[in-house]
């Protein structure tokens, strides 16, 4: 509003907000019949939660609702507690996400690693595609499992009773989407194929399920709000699944909105992002609803349409509202095998095979381990998993490459020194190589390259050992050694008795400010001597001259 708001600005909102909501409508029943709810569960989380995060949100373009990235969560939360138990998980995790606006954790997307985003990204679309052949095929399955592999198990037994007219909906569907979509990119092509479905099954009688033949006749109106009745025990079963709920949340709508931010040139709110999406899933169950989050495609289309506000957000659940109350009787005449075949585009679309390829053929082995792993755990047992284990998989291998470039090495004989393309050793372009520097007979020069942390701190122990006589003043530069925790500390306070065990004296070069502070702190600065922590090698070495003179 700072900036200036007018009729024409508003009437692009409208436009932008109305086209959405067209795209959203089909996307909303789907989404939540393949979590395991009926169809208006849906559209009540597109018109609650999407008002609230159009209204209250971290971005002007975000559009909210249910998303495909939450279908296996709450449909496996569905099959263990029901939906009162998806309702308490979806409240904890509302109040998780708002007190993690409310406490900056909005940059919690910069620390998950790309391949894990990308391998449970890819694992929740092949479990979409899974959970959607019951009803492209037209299979009579009363209930489908969970788990991918005892869904396709179930498959082959039943592949013999195929409805060949749901089939038949669900290929020409699936070709309406491709082409219409590559012919006329500005028409939202959900509406038409679902428009047409229901036309067809309507006026030639077509044996196939329909929204109304398996939920009966939808709501035209929003329920009247109502609390979830808690229990401890409930809350100690769904906590679990609140927590994976709510980082899947996190992490899909602060991406939603750095999309956004992409597209348009716009900065978003992270923090009063969360604080928004928050809110919205604890208003969302109120009124009946499931998990809501940003929707990114929903998103890149609100921002293709002409969007300039979040008024057009408002508009999109506004719309759906006004759909609901004009066309339930219509809704319950599309066939599940049209549903089935928009998801199964949505599908293709979020598993984004082009980067799982690229990383899976193309980057380091680290980066390629994390990814399958990630995509595995999270198809064959669950989404909670595959995250956990790809992000402490990705935190080891990280401090095993730390612990590869870090390194203890002997400068004054250059043993273990890197080499050029010519066999020199790289410090000769170094102005304060000791190579160009004289050291005294019985001084000896090792050098740490590297963060000093735990991963190598063992290293420091066996130091004394490499050299065949103990010194009688050993130098350790530590100019290239930007940080240093606890382990190293310690490690560094044991290599200092050991020195001190064998009647050497232990002098530090190049320690940095924030160094000597944590040494101040836990009292090494006193046990080695301030005299004994200098700023550069010449002043070590002029030390160790000292050292060497007075005894």
């Amino acid at each position: 509003m700072r900036e200036g708001y007018s009729l024409a600005k508003l009437s692009s909102d409208i436009v932008a907000g109305s086209t959405v909501a067209i795209i959203a409508l089909p996307l909303a029943m789907a989404f939540a019949i393949a979590s395991g709810v009926s169809p208006e569960k849906g559209l009540f989380t597109a018109v609650v939660a999407g008002l609230i995060i159009s209204l209250f949100g971290g971005s002007r373009y975000q559009i909210g609702g249910p998303t495909g990235a939450f279908v296996v969560v709450l449909y496996a939360v569905i099959l263990k507690h029901g939906y009162d138990g998806l309702v308490i998980a979806t409240f904890l995790a509302g109040i998780m996400l708002f007190f993690m606006g409310v406490f900056k954790l909005g940059n919690i997307i910069k620390y998950i690693p790309y391949p894990v985003t990308v391998g449970f990204t890819t694992g929740i679309a092949l479990i979409i595609f899974s959970s959607q052949i019951k009803d492209f095929f037209g299979l009579p399955i009363a209930k489908m499992p969970a788990e991918f592999v005892d869904q396709w198990k179930l498959y082959s037994t039943e592949f013999l009773h195929v409805n060949y007219y749901a089939l038949a909906i669900g290929v020409i569907s699936i070709a309406l989407l491709l082409k219409l979509r590559h012919r006329f990119p500005h028409i939202p092509t959900p509406i038409i194929v679902i428009i047409l479905s229901a036309l067809a099954v309507y006026l030639f009688k077509l044996p196939v399920e329909t929204i109304g033949s398996k939920f009966g006749a939808l709501p035209s109106t929003l329920p009247y709000p109502s609390i979830p009745a808690f229990s401890l025990e409930k809350v100690r079963a769904v906590f679990p699944d609140a927590i994976t709920i709510a980082l899947l949340g996190a992490i899909e709508s602060l991406l939603s909105c750095v999309v956004a931010d992409g597209m348009t040139g716009d900065r978003h709110h992270s923090n009063k992002e969360l604080m928004a999406q928050g809110t919205a899933n604890i208003f969302s169950v109120l009124f009946g609803g499931i998990a809501a989050t940003g929707a990114i495609a929903r998103t890149a289309t609100n921002i293709k349409a002409g969007a300039y506000s979040p008024i057009a957000g408002v508009i999109h659940s506004l719309m759906l509202l006004i759909f609901m109350f004009l066309f339930s009787k219509f809704i319950v005449l599309i066939p599940l095998a049209t549903l089935a075949a928009i998801l199964i585009v949505v599908a293709w679309n979020m598993s984004e095979f082009h980067h799982f390829k690229a990383i899976a053929l193309k980057s380091e082995r680290n980066d390629t381990v994390v990814l399958l792993m990630t995509f595995f755990l999270t198809v064959l047992i669950d989404l909670n998993t595959g995250v956990q284990t790809g992000i402490m998989l990705a935190g080891l291998l990280f401090i095993k490459r730390m612990i590869d470039v870090t390194g203890i090495v002997d400068t004054k004989n250059t043993i273990g020194m890197p080499l050029d393309e010519d066999d020199e050793p790289i410090e000769m372009d170094d102005v304060n190589a000791i190579s160009k520097k004289i050291v005294p007979k019985d001084v000896e020069v090792y050098e740490i390259d590297g963060p000093f942390f735990f991963g190598v701190a063992d290293r420091l122990k066996n130091v004394l050992g490499e050299v065949s006589n103990p010194p009688k003043v050993f130098i350790l530069r530590m100019r290239h050694v930007p940080m240093i925790d606890a382990t190293g500390l310690h490690a560094l306070e044991e290599f200092f008795d050991l020195c001190q065990s064998n009647g050497t004296i232990l002098v530090l070069s190049g320690v940095n400010e924030h160094i000597k502070l944590k040494m101040r702190r836990l009292g090494f600065e006193k046990k080695i001597g301030l005299e004994n922590i200098t700023d550069n090698i010449d002043m070590a070495l002029s030390r160790a001259h000292r050292l060497l003179i007075k005894e």
